[in-house]
């Protein structure tokens, strides 16, 4: 018989009373005549009965749209190929700007005391003026728009003109190479990029126009560049071909947005994957994208109007798209651009004390950094304003989830999430009417028939499985670029289970909670004598140990078998001597097993990252195994390779 866990928090009878995910049951119970109770059965019923949900959501979150659907979905077993709520016609930017007030919609803060903010009656004007500049030079359904952008207001005003006039938007952070960028914007054709002179990371400038150049050149598609001042005033942008700056671009006058009414299969966004296996592919999303976003922010997250919402991301994320998401339920958004530990690790939390934030979100990566670095958020700051924090990036340890409710807030629902670029969304996410458990997420969202596969294809609870979705969403890629046959597409998410979505993650569905740990990618797991580990069980037990800051674990073809090499970084004065090696060993073997345990512990400077704070173990794999690694400019410290080239070839040798 399973323990009877503990769980970290339980929502009061209050705070499950006031809760949307509340309101939405006695809305569905009202409408299908229906006696749901919680989340287990609301989510049963939305996976049973998919079409009355998403029907369901629609008018919960109340989508604007010029002509409703004829139907909500065209037929869920053409997968993938749905068509979903044919005949509707409705615009992306008009459900995200349909406040006209002056509650603060933005509120930015940047590194060096940098600031500005706008209200939604503001901000309306601002993209009208965009837009209609777009509109005076050509720009129309279906042509495509770039950025090459910080986090800044600019960035998102430049999205929501895009979006109103039914053109399609694509972004990369300004923390991109150009090659990068060149890879991603490269292949879709974008007519119009919106970029920047520069940014501030730990208060030093790092110019960018030597990449917008670059860019320019080797997108021929490329008819206008629109800089925007960050760092300087008035940077020289003489030498880069068609720019303007963003002052002299937007028409000088705010005016009636005329926005463009397209069909719900119409191209709303052009995602990238990574890019670590070779050129990011180009997933592109339609407003189905709108439709779950706003189920995952206002039923999953409770975000309401009087909220102040943060997330640490960038353009190049898709947690950035999501956060945008937030407008359509008229909460302030509050954007930041730096580092987020600068000048100390107490940064972000300093913002949210000054800013009143209430539901803060953040990566795995940075909650370990604060763990390691002994930050306590909760007795230096006054965080009273947060009700709520989210993360994502990669999968949280159990001491994770227990610094959080430890060291920065105990009464609060912490909301761990994960889902992909790919949806736009969420697999895995939490609710505030459902107790947490450290190290799972709460439960699969709303109308997303996630299941736990064996090696066998047989769904599997309490065991380790590939995750996979046996049905149909809304925001799953409409089609990818180029890809006219689906090819592409089938080949990335159908090539094991035709007719199911293979997301490529590798997770436990506990049976007694309903939550689901998450242990790391499927497509880079562990197989030392054949049995298949997945690394985020290493890491939680090693991650854990004094002195160890990062770890990254991956399997090396030798002697006919797989052996464990386990990179780690150290804190600083900390040395790997043989006794931190055997206590690693140790703990390993009792805490997961003997196979956990690593053929060699090597210590290293740097663990190789993408831009969305993912560890790449499959890069450094490839090093030690005699395989090139395609695309350096994936990732965020592509540098910190030149030390696995050299250490694989000394041991090599």
């Amino acid at each position: 018989m399973k323990e009877q866990r503990k769980p970290l928090w339980v929502p009061s009878a209050e705070c499950k009373s006031k809760a949307n995910a509340t309101r939405f049951i006695e809305y569905v119970n009202k409408t299908y005549g229906l006696s749901l109770e919680g989340y287990g059965d609301l989510y049963k019923w939305s996976v049973d009965k998919i079409e009355d949900f998403w029907a369901a959501v629609w008018d919960f979150v109340q989508i604007r749209a010029s002509r409703k659907y004829d139907k909500v979905v065209d037929d869920l077993s053409v997968f993938p190929g749905t068509q979903w709520f044919p005949g509707a016609k409705l615009n992306f930017a008009e459900n995200l700007l349909r406040f006209r007030d002056d509650q603060p919609a933005f509120i930015f803060r940047g590194e060096r005391d940098k600031s500005a903010s706008l209200t939604y009656r503001q901000l309306y004007d601002e993209v009208s003026r965009v837009a209609k500049s777009l509109r005076t030079m050509g720009v129309s359904k279906g042509d495509r728009v770039g950025a090459y952008m910080p986090n800044l207001m600019q960035t998102c005003i430049a999205m929501l003109a895009t979006t109103s006039i039914g053109a399609v938007w694509s972004s990369c952070g300004a923390e991109l190479g150009a090659g990068a960028v060149i890879d991603r914007l490269g292949q879709i054709g974008p007519r119009v990029l919106f970029t920047v002179d520069g940014q501030l990371y730990k208060d030093k400038e790092i110019d960018l126009l030597a990449n917008v150049e670059r860019i320019s050149k080797e997108v021929p598609s490329l008819e206008k560049i629109v800089v925007v001042p960050y760092v300087r005033e008035n940077p020289e942008i003489g030498s880069i071909q068609k720019s303007v700056l963003y002052s002299d671009f937007i028409a000088d006058k705010p005016c009636e947005i005329q926005f463009e009414q397209v069909g719900f299969n119409h191209p709303v966004y052009i995602m990238f994957s990574s890019g670590t296996t070779g050129k990011p592919k180009c997933m592109v999303q339609g407003p189905g994208v709108l439709l779950n976003q706003q189920k995952e922010l206002i039923i999953h997250t409770d975000l309401k109007r009087e909220d102040r919402i943060f997330y640490i991301t960038s353009p190049s994320w898709m947690m950035w798209n999501w956060l945008m998401g937030s407008l359509g339920a008229g909460a302030t958004i509050v954007l930041y651009e730096g580092n987020p530990n600068h000048p100390d690790p107490g940064a972000m939390w300093r913002l949210a004390e000054q800013e009143k934030i209430t539901i803060f979100g953040c990566s795995a990566s940075y909650l370990n950094y604060l763990k390691t670095s002994g930050t306590k958020p909760g007795k230096t700051f006054d965080l009273s304003s947060i009700r709520a924090m989210s993360q994502t990036g990669s999968p949280l340890s159990v001491e994770g989830f227990e610094y959080v409710y430890g060291e920065i807030k105990k009464d609060m629902h912490f909301n761990s999430i994960s889902g992909g670029t790919d949806i736009n969304g969420c697999f895995g996410i939490g609710s505030p009417i459902q107790p947490v458990y450290a190290g799972e997420l709460q439960g699969a969202g709303l109308g997303m028939k996630v299941k736990a596969y064996d090696e066998t294809g047989t769904s599997v609870i309490d065991k380790e499985g590939e995750l996979v979705c046996e049905a149909p969403s809304p925001s799953m890629p409409l089609y990818f670029w180029n890809d006219p046959e689906l090819k592409k597409y089938r080949d990335t998410y159908f090539d094991l289970y035709p007719g199911v979505w293979r997301h490529g993650d590798w997770i436990v569905i506990h049976g007694d909670s309903g939550g689901i740990t998450f242990l790391g990618r499927s497509d880079f797991t562990l197989k030392p004598s054949g049995v298949r580990i997945g690394p985020a069980e290493i890491y939680n037990v090693v991650e854990n140990i004094d002195g160890i800051i990062d770890a990254m674990a991956i399997g090396q073809e030798w002697k006919g078998e797989q052996r464990i090499i386990l990179f780690v970084r150290l804190a600083q004065g900390c040395k790997l001597s043989d006794e931190l090696k055997d206590k690693m060993k140790k703990s390993l073997r009792k805490l997961a097993s003997p196979r956990h345990v690593p053929a060699l512990i090597i210590e290293v400077p740097e663990i190789p990252y993408t831009f969305s704070m993912k560890k790449v173990e499959s890069a450094v794999a490839n090093i030690f195994n005699g395989r090139p690694v395609t695309n350096r400019d994936a990732l965020s410290n592509p540098e910190s390779l030149d030390f696995y080239v050299k250490l694989a070839r000394e041991l090599k040798e």
